[in-house]
């Protein structure tokens, strides 16, 4: 029996029974349905609505909701397009509805009932769809047509002001052309482009999970075997901003700085034990880990060098500003700070392990970080290398690009390196078959202009070239004058210095036969031009006795750090005089210092004469004592400093002989 059946026996009147959790339940009933089921008992013998009510009707006692409200509930709620029946079904119940009892009537009218609500429910649904649909479609249609219009209006201004409209520039002019990319500075992305992800992590070991590190860095990747960071006291602070650059600098808290002094007295020492020790109480101190790993590297232990090099770069990242940015372009480091230049050193032999390591890409990205942090002063003359990564790695395009754009108030041209290495780079371009064959003549073109004008200005760099490849040249330009032993001897010492620190690093990037059979038609080109008298011959030559006299401080730090024998052999002797740290080699004449080192203490000063004896025959002999009370090697010892002390001067009085003492 129906539930309206019992409300009918009970004599209950609709809308008196208690609200349950179904109470606002709502029907959506079509008119076809509402004249078949005929009028239902409501209050008074009368529906709510009025009986004569035409369109949807919605049962809902209180009378709150409204169609059109109640269709957006339905469409927000919920779909029930999967609870329709088949018209079948609904007429079978229409059928039974009109041939049963009373009773069986009515129970057939709330099946039919029930279903029509459902069916009738699920086609608003589909038409409500429907209106939503073509008004997103109409919408999208709208706003296609604004933008169209906005574009022909656009169109028809620059046609008026006699503009062209260029389309969207190239993503590589769009750059800084010395903007560093952040995949190109982990060299496991170059490893597996060559040899595949397998072989690249293949032999890696998992890290430790115990092992939390701060932060997540760019430029290394922290190993499980390092010790556990602590903050060593190193900071970076923002300096000021302005014309869109930001100047940064390190800065040293007193117990670095106390770390510094220690430092400084185990390299004067000439110890690398005290080294040893120092960086067992501060594992992250980066000059310690800057002059160790030198000291690994004279050793031939290349693995713990590379390794204590990524860890003093580590410990460098951790201290950047939260603005400094690696890959902008626009971030500032001055290198006449000392705090600065440790920075500008781990990054270059980060670069020359990636080098040799065979990730040419990736160190020239290290090579643009350098030059971007101070370009116009470029303190480790990055100019006279990046051409060469470039080479290395194939990047002819930026090569190029850097060329075009830096020319104009740098005159790469005058350096050596940049006048061989960008028409090698034209021709290297010109040999690729995946351009058009207007761009490859255009470049093999452009490549043989610009070696000529290179041969014209460094006459002296063909000869020492041929011989590094192991090609001997033909009588006609062995035996001419322009390119004779004259060439290479009248060249100023600094373009000697310049042009053997270019041959002794590329020299072998010139050995292929097409290049070598380029190289010797221009030969011929310019031979030419010499014996025509070409005026630009004799203006190249002026130009070289003016411009090459003295080759600046940076080039000679550059040639230090780059360890090439015939360049170094090139150094003036007030440079090879000096004592060079690898810490700091030549530091700049107008450092700024943030602080001053104390002056040393030591037992000589206090009235030692047996030490002061002993220094005086051996300017680095130190005792125990002294090494001790520094802090290099632990706290105050004096007894065990003074008792080496005796036993040196006991073994230096039994080889002590009068007969020596009367021969001199």
């Amino acid at each position: 029996m129906s539930r309206r059946a019992l409300r009918r026996l009970r004599g209950e009147q609709r809308g008196q029974e208690p609200l349950g959790p179904d109470a606002l339940k709502f029907v959506l009933l079509d008119d076809d349905d509402a004249e078949e089921e005929g009028p239902k008992p409501g209050l008074g013998g009368r529906r709510p609505g009025g009986a004569g009510k035409e369109g949807v009707r919605v049962n809902n006692r209180f009378e709150l909701i409204n169609t059109e409200d109640l269709e957006d509930d339905l469409v927000v709620n919920g779909e029930r397009s999967d609870c329709t029946l088949p018209d079948s079904v609904s007429s079978g119940n229409k059928g039974r509805a009109k041939h049963g009892n009373a009773e069986t009537k009515q129970d057939g009218g709330a099946t039919k009932a029930g279903s029509s609500e459902q069916s009738n429910a699920s086609g608003k649904l589909r038409k409500k769809k429907k209106k939503q649909k073509n008004k997103k479609s109409c919408t999208g249609e709208s706003s296609e047509n604004g933008l169209e219009d906005i574009d022909r209006i656009l169109e028809r201004i620059e046609d008026s002001s006699g503009f062209s409209h260029p389309g969207p520039p190239p993503l590589s002019s769009r750059k800084h052309v010395l903007y560093v990319e952040h995949r190109h500075l982990n060299p496991d992305t170059e490893l597996k482009r060559y040899f595949g992800a397998r072989a690249v992590l293949g032999e890696q070991r998992p890290r430790q999970r115990q092992r939390v590190y701060p932060k997540c860095t760019w430029l290394t990747t922290p190993k499980s075997t390092w010790p556990r960071y602590s903050k060593p006291g190193l900071s970076m602070r923002l300096l000021e901003s302005k014309k869109g650059l930001s100047f940064f600098a390190f800065d040293h808290n007193e117990e670095y700085q106390q770390a510094q002094h220690k430092f400084l007295v185990a390299v004067e020492s000439m110890e690398p034990n005290n080294i040893v020790v120092l960086l067992q109480t501060s594992p992250y101190h980066v000059d310690s880990l800057l002059q160790l790993s030198d000291a690994c590297r004279f050793q031939e232990d290349q693995e713990m060098a590379r390794d204590l090099i990524e860890r003093a770069l580590y410990s460098m990242e951790c201290a950047f500003h939260p603005l400094f940015s690696l890959t902008s372009g626009t971030c500032r480091l001055d290198y006449r700070r000392p705090e600065n230049r440790s920075f500008y050193l781990t990054l270059y032999k980060q670069m020359s392990f990636l080098e040799k390591r065979g990730c040419p890409r990736t160190a020239l990205e290290y090579c643009k970080l350098i030059l971007s942090l101070e370009p116009d002063e470029d303190p480790l003359c990055m100019l006279l290398l990046i051409d060469h990564l470039a080479l290395r790695a194939r990047n002819y395009e930026y090569l190029i690009r850097l060329f075009q754009e830096w020319e104009a108030h740098r005159n790469l041209s005058q350096l050596p390196n940049f006048a061989f290495s960008v028409p090698l780079a034209y021709f290297l371009l010109s040999q690729q078959t995946d351009l058009p064959e207007h761009e490859l003549s255009s470049a093999r073109q452009q490549a043989s202009l610009l070696i000529q004008q290179a041969l014209t200005m460094f006459p002296g760099v063909l000869m020492p070239l041929l011989e590094y490849c192991s090609v001997r040249p033909d009588a006609t330009v062995s035996n001419h004058r322009f390119f004779g032993p004259d060439a290479e001897i009248s060249q100023p010492p600094a373009l000697g210095q310049l042009v053997s620190l270019y041959l002794g690093r590329s020299h072998f990037l010139w050995k292929e036969p097409a290049i070598m059979s380029w190289l010797e038609e221009n030969v011929h080109e310019v031979l030419q031009a010499v014996d025509a008298g070409d005026p630009a011959v004799e203006a190249c030559e002026n130009r070289r006795k003016v411009l090459y006299q003295r080759a600046p401080r940076n080039i000679h730090r550059h040639v230090i750090l780059s360890e090439i024998k015939e360049a170094v052999a090139a150094l003036p002797s007030d440079v090879t005089t000096q004592s060079v740290m690898g810490f700091d080699p030549l530091p700049p004449l107008d450092t700024i210092y943030s602080y001053v080192r104390p002056e040393r203490l030591s037992p000589v000063s206090h009235g030692n004469t047996i030490a002061l004896f002993f220094r005086s025959l051996l300017p680095n002999y130190t005792t125990e004592g002294e090494r001790l009370e520094e802090g290099v090697a632990g706290g105050p010892n004096r007894n065990q400093g003074l008792n080496r002390l005796m036993l040196a001067v006991r073994d230096m009085m039994a080889n002590f002989h009068f007969n020596d003492l009367e021969q001199l």
